[in-house]
C-alpha cells in the first residue's frame, strides 16, 4: 500500500491494511465508562493535592487535573490550530510527511508503517519542543499562527509537568525536587493525533493497547468523544474528558519500587483529535527507580 495520510481522504470502507485479526479487534460492547476517574483540583490545599496525586498514581496510574495554570486562551488556540492543520489539503500536509522516526518534526500515519503488518487509524504530527529555540524553526509555517500558538502552549504545559513531578515526589515522602533531579534535563515532545471518522470502527484501533515509554504525558482531549480508554482491574474504561482539564498519564520512566506508582496501559479509538505533551529523560539516560 502506498504510504499516505488518511486525514482529508474519504473512505467508504476500511482498507484491508487496517483490518485487525478478529482476536485483536476492539470489543466495543465490553468497554465501560470510568465514573470514578480521579479529578484533582490543583488550587486546593497543597497537602490534599499531594495526597490525591499519590493515591491516583498508586491506584490508577492516571488522573485528571483542573485549575492547572495553563490559560484557557492557550488551550483554545492549541485546539484550534490543531484542527486547522489537519483541515489543510492532503497535498499541503504531505509536504511534511516522513516515515523516518529519527526526525524531530514530521507528519506521519499509524505508528511505524515500515514495520507494521496492520496499520492504526490515525495521522499524527510529531514535534520536539524543548528547547524551543532549537526546534521551533523547523515546525510548520501553515497555518501562519502555528509556531506562536503551539510554542506558547508548550511553555505553559512544561511548567505544569514540572509542578506535577514535584507533587509526585512529595507523595513519596521525598523532597519536591527529587524526581526532577533524577530525571535530569528533561526533553519534551508533542504528538498532535488526528483520528478520523472510521467507516468500520469495530475492525481497527486509532492506537492499540500500550503504555507510554516516557516519564509523564499531559493529554488534551476533544470534549465531544471519550476516545481514550485505560485498563484497570482487567477492564477497559472510557475516560470522559472533563471541561478545562488535562489527563495525566504516568509513563514507564517513572518506575517506583514497592508498587507505589504504576504506568497505565491505554488504547485509543477513532473520531477525534488529541494533543499529547510528553516529558522524558534525554535519550542518553535510562529509566530509573526510586525507593521511597
Amino acid at each position: 500500500m502506498e504510504t499516505k495520510v488518511i486525514s482529508g481522504v474519504e473512505f467508504l470502507s476500511l482498507p484491508s491494511s487496517y483490518v485487525r485479526p478478529e482476536s485483536e479487534r476492539p470489543r466495543l460492547s465490553e468497554v465501560e465508562e470510568c465514573n470514578d476517574v480521579p479529578i484533582i483540583d490543583l488550587s486546593s490545599h497543597r497537602s490534599l493535592v499531594v495526597k490525591q496525586i499519590g493515591d491516583a498514581c498508586r491506584d490508577y496510574g492516571f488522573f485528571q487535573v483542573m485549575n492547572h495554570g495553563v490559560g484557557k486562551e492557550r488551550v483554545d488556540k492549541m485546539q484550534r490550530v490543531a484542527h486547522e492543520f489537519f483541515n489543510l489539503s492532503v497535498e499541503e500536509k504531505m509536504k511534511l510527511y516522513s516515515d523516518d522516526p529519527s526526525k524531530t518534526m514530521r507528519l506521519s500515519t499509524s505508528f511505524n508503517v515500515k514495520k507494521e503488518t496492520v496499520h492504526n487509524w490515525r495521522d499524527y504530527l510529531r514535534l520536539h519542543c524543548y528547547p524551543l529555540d532549537k526546534y521551533v524553526p523547523e515546525w510548520p509555517s501553515n497555518p501562519s499562527c502555528f509556531k506562536d500558538d503551539v510554542s506558547s502552549y508548550c511553555m505553559e504545559v512544561r511548567q505544569l509537568g514540572l509542578r506535577l513531578e514535584e507533587a509526585i515526589s512529595e507523595s513519596l515522602g521525598l523532597h519536591k525536587d527529587e524526581l526532577k533531579s533524577v530525571l535530569g534535563e528533561q526533553g519534551q515532545h508533542m504528538a498532535v493525533n488526528y483520528y478520523p471518522a472510521c467507516p468500520e470502527p469495530e475492525l481497527t484501533y486509532g492506537l492499540p493497547a500500550h503504555t507510554d515509554p516516557n516519564a509523564l504525558t499531559i493529554l488534551l482531549q476533544d470534549l465531544q468523544v471519550s476516545g481514550l480508554q485505560v485498563l484497570k482491574d482487567g477492564k477497559w474504561l472510557a475516560i470522559k474528558p472533563h471541561p478545562d482539564a488535562f489527563v495525566v498519564n504516568i509513563g514507564d520512566q517513572i518506575q517506583v519500587k514497592n508498587s507505589v506508582t504504576k504506568s497505565v496501559e491505554d488504547q485509543t479509538l477513532s473520531w477525534f483529535i488529541s494533543i499529547a505533551c510528553r516529558h522524558s529523560v534525554m535519550a542518553s539516560t535510562k529509566a530509573f527507580g526510586i525507593v521511597p
